[in-house]
């Protein structure tokens, strides 16, 4: 049956080419979306530099591409921050607590902050900062520099362009581009995230993404310990990934953790 509805033309096509550009494992040249989606190449151009300037999509001028932008990530981060993800993440990061002893919690990337959607204590642990709700800067957590690291390059660029964007809660972390990108560099290549009193003085965390079937962040695990707490890491972070994991299946997502 028809709709009665009005039709925009062009929201429509906005709609259509972040879909499509979500679908995609990375940045994608206007001209594809033009042939793939069959709109006038002065449309999709007129749209994309709209989009740009609203922060949804960034131009990767040494390539002519186009990627997804960080107002696109908190759209994501929104629709996480409701009940499903909280809902089917909770009894994981509990069942993470009571495993390592120590406390756990889930977030999302909202801009330059994570926003701590599901935070389980452990037993005789200290107080911590974060709960559900808080937000902290994104580049001194580790679940923020698991997610950032999932990002591309001009992603964390438009995210943080000068040293302005790096606030800072102990004195310890990136302060500017250029130590952040060594720090996520080591992130991926490690497979996983860490912080020493970057968020607290005194407490140490590791942390993995859980990625979409396009290798987006949708949200972060992570664990935090006392310093002086003689832990395997390693154990925390094989735990970590496993619960990672999980949640991505039960999500819908084929592959949720990096290696």
């Amino acid at each position: 049956m028809p709709s009665d509805r009005p039709q925009v033309p062009a929201a429509d096509q906005v709609l259509r080419i972040l879909t499509f550009m979500a679908h995609r494992a990375g940045p994608v040249a206007a001209s594809t979306i033009v042939q793939r989606l069959d709109l006038p190449r002065s449309t999709v151009y007129h749209l994309l530099r709209t989009l740009e300037d609203n922060g949804y999509v960034v131009h990767i001028a040494a390539s002519k591409r186009w990627a997804l932008g960080t107002t696109a990530f908190e759209l994501s981060g929104g629709y996480a921050r409701q009940d499903p993800l909280a809902r089917l993440g909770r009894p994981l990061v509990a069942a993470l607590t009571d495993r390592l002893g120590e406390s756990a919690h889930l977030a999302v990337l909202s801009g330059r902050d994570v926003v701590y959607i599901v935070e389980e204590r452990a037993p005789r642990r200290p107080a911590l900062v974060t709960d559900v709700g808080v937000r902290l800067p994104a580049h001194l957590t580790a679940s923020g520099r698991a997610m950032l690291a999932a990002l591309s390059r001009p992603q964390v660029r438009a995210l943080y362009p000068d040293t302005a964007a790096f606030a800072e809660l102990t004195g310890v972390g990136p302060h500017a581009p250029r130590e952040l990108r060594e720090i996520l560099r080591l992130t991926r290549e490690r497979g996983h995230a860490s912080e020493d009193g970057d968020v607290t003085e005194g407490l140490r965390s590791v942390g993995v993404a859980v990625l979409d079937t396009a290798a987006w962040p949708v949200a972060a695990i992570a664990v935090t310990w006392p310093s002086e707490r003689d832990v395997d890491e390693s154990a925390f972070v094989d735990a970590l990934r496993a619960t990672a994991h999980e949640l991505g299946r039960r999500l819908g997502y084929a592959a949720s953790a990096r290696r």
